[in-house]
């Protein structure tokens, strides 16, 4: 969750002279829990499903339309001379895309600048995944020579002042010896060539995801016009963020100027065209329990700052939302707006005799065993990145149809969610015991959904080797009342000679082994690791 702290007179200039009490029940019905409020603040508690009200701004537009004030609509102005960035080719393996603006006439105050570097960092935190995924960076136009290049240069060929710095560094002094070089040096990690945006001049502007240039990456009272960059690697992430820090900057006052982006092909950003999805009256009213007619539908719509076409069953979501992925969401938002205060609860008219199912109790019981043994379950998500894929060696698994993340495909296993999740905590005390107990996903053309569904249980030991692995697998196998065979056997991804194949009843159920100094390395681990992954399908049909 992240706190936004908004100014209470110009709360109250909007709302109506309410009293604290009034503001913080408007608030919470609005769908924001209010933490705090002072003689001069009220600090906000904000969803991290709603990005675009991560700033004093965006929560007053979406505040506005819940209050049924005019929605404002958002001019854009096409690209002028030389308002324009080359991208480097040689970026696609390093940082490939970059989504930029130009946003014109600002009147910045402290407070307003406040609020862009709190807005900035607040979506380096969510939708950025901690840079990682997003970078921003903001300019003062004033001291830029358009046109711009985003390019790929060697560390050593990269020498700038950056930001809170009294001497210029390369690029590679700036991971080594710059506090915010050090805590980003990750992301740049095994690269041999960093991103740069750079004017015509030579001047550099930045090095993303990590830091700006002391001489043209701050923005002061002075500043009248900037550019705006986002880099990362999925352009339409970078575009729904720049569509959300251009309306915060409009809502400022300023005129948004679009940039002409060179691929090779052209891209114009931004583009504050609405999104357009579908949506089916009676599987709202359904969702909801309520029985609303379409005319109240699309009033409770409008109220949270959609359009609706009701001829077409459609609804126009606006540039800066990003949570709007499935009907479900727009359900949700009717809600809101409907007011949950007014949802009446109610007991199902029904009866039934619940029993435990067979199959669950055995995994339950294989949990309880672990957990007895001192591991930790974790639960992974069942969709897995491109990057996740490529790092697993994963060549094959069922992709999700018009997915709007970079989670598009159906989990095969679970060791790649595992490894995963020990390469995300590679900071964490040692030792680290894990276990997961989870669905996976395989193509089959047999089934109806052409998808079929398998149990599989995966068990990770870091530090850890074969023997001590082998010794949890034989418990496990006493207290479950079976009997397993371990035979030699090669797999790509675990060490020659110390993996194995599990067997019951002479049937083939797993692997055991202990992972490559290859693999580690890809998932960024640093000891040794020994994993085992059971299909579970043999083992639950013996209950």
């Amino acid at each position: 969750m992240a706190i936004v702290t908004l100014n209470k007179k110009e709360l109250k200039n909007l709302v109506g002279n309410l009293s604290d009490e009034k503001i913080d029940e408007t608030l919470s019905l609005f769908g924001t829990a209010v933490e705090r409020i002072s003689a001069e603040s009220v600090e906000v508690e904000v969803t991290p499903n709603r990005p675009d009200m991560l700033s004093q701004s965006g929560i007053f537009r979406a505040l506005s339309s819940y209050l049924g004030k005019k929605k404002k609509e958002y001019k854009i102005h096409k690209p002028e001379k030389n308002y324009s960035v080359k991208i480097d080719k040689n970026l696609k393996e390093i940082r490939p895309y970059t989504a930029c603006a130009i946003v014109k006439n600002l009147k910045f105050n402290d407070e307003r600048i406040k609020e862009i570097i709190d807005i900035q960092e607040k979506l380096h935190s969510t939708l950025g995944r901690n840079r990682k995924k997003v970078a921003i960076g903001i300019y003062p136009l004033e001291k830029i020579s358009l046109p711009i290049k985003y390019e790929a240069r060697k560390p050593e060929d990269i020498k700038f002042q950056p930001l809170d710095s009294d001497r210029e560094m390369t690029g590679r002094e700036i991971l080594q010896k710059h506090p915010t070089g050090r805590d980003y040096a990750h992301l740049l990690e095994g690269k041999e060539k960093f991103p740069v945006f750079i004017d015509t001049e030579g001047e550099i502007l930045s090095m993303p995801p990590v830091i700006n240039s002391d001489k043209t990456g701050k923005i002061t009272q002075a500043t009248r016009d900037v550019f705006i960059e986002c880099s990362g690697f999925d352009f339409n992430m970078l575009k729904k963020t720049l569509n959300i820090l251009v309306t915060v900057m409009s809502d400022m006052q300023g005129e948004i100027y679009q940039m002409t982006l060179d691929y090779g092909k052209k891209e114009i950003t931004p583009d504050l065209t609405p999104e357009k999805m579908k949506i089916d009256i009676n599987s709202i009213n359904k969702l909801l329990g309520l029985d609303l007619k379409e005319a109240e539908i699309k009033k409770l719509l409008e109220k949270i700052g959609y359009t609706y076409n009701s001829s077409k069953k459609e609804v126009e979501i606006p540039a800066y939302r990003t949570d709007i992925m499935h009907e479900v969401d727009i359900a949700e938002d009717v809600a809101i707006a409907y007011g949950y205060d007014k949802l009446v609860p109610e007991i199902p008219q029904i009866a039934s005799i619940g029993e435990e199912d067979e199959k669950e109790k055995i995994k339950n019981k294989i949990a309880e065993i672990l957990v007895g043994l001192g591991l930790l379950e974790i639960s992974s998500l069942h969709l897995l990145t491109k990057e996740d894929m490529d790092k697993g060696k994963v060549k094959e698994a069922v992709e999700v149809e018009e997915t709007k993340s970079d989670y598009k495909f159906l989990r095969h296993n679970l060791l790649v969610s595992a490894l995963k999740i020990l390469g995300e905590n590679v900071d964490a005390e040692y030792p680290q015991k894990i276990f997961e107990i989870g669905k996976c996903f395989n193509k089959d053309e047999k089934e109806e959904a052409g998808i079929k569904e398998k149990d599989k249980l995966v068990i990770a030991l870091t530090p850890g080797n074969f023997t001590e692995l082998r010794q949890v697998l034989e418990y496990l196998a006493r207290m479950l009342e079976i009997e397993f065979k371990i035979e030699e056997t090669d797999k790509e991804g675990f060490i020659e000679g110390r993996t194995g194949k599990i067997l019951l009843d002479g049937k083939n159920i797993g692997v055991i082994g202990e992972i490559h100094p290859s693999t580690l390395k890809s998932w960024h681990l640093k000891m040794p690791l020994t994993c085992l992954e059971l299909d579970l399908e043999e083992i639950l049909s013996l209950g």
